[in-house]
């Protein structure tokens, strides 16, 4: 048995759109997925924003029905058994709700364990353990409102684990940490798989999937179109190179113009302040350098580097992510 399995699973949203002939708009946020993870792994689910990540972690956790087909965590549906999923699944969402800022940590703590119905002898206990886990014990008294992102983060992770599940899904939990908190949240996190926890992590960080994540599924357009372990996806990217380009004032156009040179696969841009980096795959490698800077011509050129793929190219090349 898997601990989680979703077998052909559709969404539709239904809306009404118009102002004086109002008609009904269907929205597949999830086409035909199917999937499983098995108990203990660390299962990465990684896709551009409105692809389906955040649907399909609301149905396995019972907060959206499935339109057609059947989702179920440790053999139990979704539907059917959703009293039973509740009380084994944990479920974290990026960002700062859900927490009472003029109280301290160990309150919230307290506070949540109650509604979870821990047996109130075992609170104390129980709080003190997840403090330390994720690292705030020396803070617990403090009010969570003088808290850092990252700490609130930790806290929110610690309220996910008071009734201890055995299934977590993961919503993007690093995402607008700074790279300390970040990191020490995927210690913590990467300690709890250690623990025997199965655990689905949603994320835009392709460095945080290749590092945490035993297997991944790549869905785009509702659909999973790439998944395996990380070197399996990165084999798509097998017969190509990335040539970056630092670049200072490219025009709008440069983008057009180097995705039209020949043997150029995709070009993505990072716009940093006063600088572009443009990222271009390439199966020529090196050999591509000089007709890339004569199509750059008088633009002012930075860095240019030539190196091998990763998993946030192959990422590119599978949803097709291009500028």
């Amino acid at each position: 048995m898997q601990a989680i399995e979703l077998d052909h699973v559709r969404r539709i949203f239904r809306t009404s759109i118009g102002t004086l002939r109002r008609h009904t708009k269907e929205v597949v946020a999830l086409d035909d997925v199917s999937l499983d993870v098995a108990a203990g792994e660390l299962f990465g689910l990684i896709g551009p924003n409105g692809a389906g990540k955040t649907t399909t972690v609301k149905i396995l956790t019972t907060l959206l029905i499935p339109t057609d087909g059947r989702a179920t965590v440790l053999g139990h549906d979704v539907v059917a058994d959703t009293r039973f999923v509740r009380r084994n699944v944990g479920f974290l969402f990026g960002g700062e709700r859900g927490l009472y800022f003029r109280v301290s940590g160990r309150a919230n703590l307290e506070y949540f364990a109650e509604l979870y119905a821990l047996p109130p002898r075992g609170i104390a206990k129980r709080v003190d353990e997840l403090l330390a886990l994720v690292g705030l014990s020396d803070r617990g008294a403090e009010r969570v409102e003088g808290y850092s992102r990252g700490m609130k983060q930790r806290l929110h992770l610690a309220r996910t684990l008071l009734h201890d599940p055995p299934v977590l899904f993961l919503d993007e939990p690093t995402i607008g940490l700074d790279p300390i908190g970040a990191r020490d949240l995927r210690e913590t996190i990467e300690r709890l798989r250690e623990r025997g926890k199965t655990i689905v992590l949603t994320t835009h960080y392709m460095f945080e999937a290749d590092a945490l994540c035993g297997r991944i599924a790549v869905i785009s357009g509702g659909r999973i179109v790439a998944g395996g372990t990380p070197a399996e996806l990165k084999r798509h990217v097998r017969d190509l190179s990335v040539v970056e380009l630092e670049l200072f004032g490219a025009p709008d156009d440069l983008t057009s113009r180097l995705r039209a040179i020949d043997g150029v696969d995709s070009v993505v841009v990072e716009r940093r302040e006063l600088r572009q980096v443009f990222r271009v795959q390439t199966a020529d490698g090196e050999r591509a350098v000089p007709r890339l800077l004569g199509v750059v011509g008088q633009v002012d050129v930075g860095r240019v580097s030539v190196r091998e793929a990763t998993l946030e190219d192959a990422y590119v090349r599978l949803v097709g992510r291009v500028e």
